[in-house]
């Protein structure tokens, strides 16, 4: 199998409200995009949205929510205070701030929000890690 995940796709509750959400950060979606499963190209992977039961069903389950389902996001930026700028952007639309950001063990600065739909996002500044023209991580 080749080393490569190409779409993460989020179960949303209110599928327009979520949409919105990201819109809001000024994320565009494709043209690929339809009525209920939107598209962001992330450049190099690509979220969607779709509504919480259709994806549900789709993988033959049932939905249950839970406070922490083991997966998080990072969004990395260039700078410390990028990351207060994201988390108070993603305040005023309506995420959750899960933990402020703060200095970590390991010489990070990092905190986390939970989008409209509970799904868990790091807003992270690594000073150990570069990144290339297209903000693409050099790992």
């Amino acid at each position: 199998m080749r080393q490569k995940l190409n779409l993460i796709t989020f179960g949303v509750k209110d599928f327009k409200k979520s949409v919105s959400f990201y819109e809001s950060l000024g994320w565009k979606k494709s043209d690929k995009s339809m009525d209920d499963f939107v598209l962001f190209p992330l450049g190099g992977i690509t979220l969607s949205l779709y509504p919480r039961e259709k994806l549900a069903e789709d993988a033959t389950l049932e939905y249950e929510p839970s406070e922490f389902s083991g997966l998080t996001l990072s969004f990395n930026t260039k700078s410390e205070k990028e990351v207060d700028d994201v988390l108070k952007e993603v305040k005023k639309l309506g995420a959750t701030i899960v933990k402020p950001a703060q200095k970590v063990f390991w010489g990070d600065y990092s905190g986390y929000f939970k989008d409209l739909d509970g799904h868990l996002i790091e807003v992270a500044h690594n000073p150990f890690w570069e990144m290339d023209e297209n903000d693409n991580l050099k790992l």
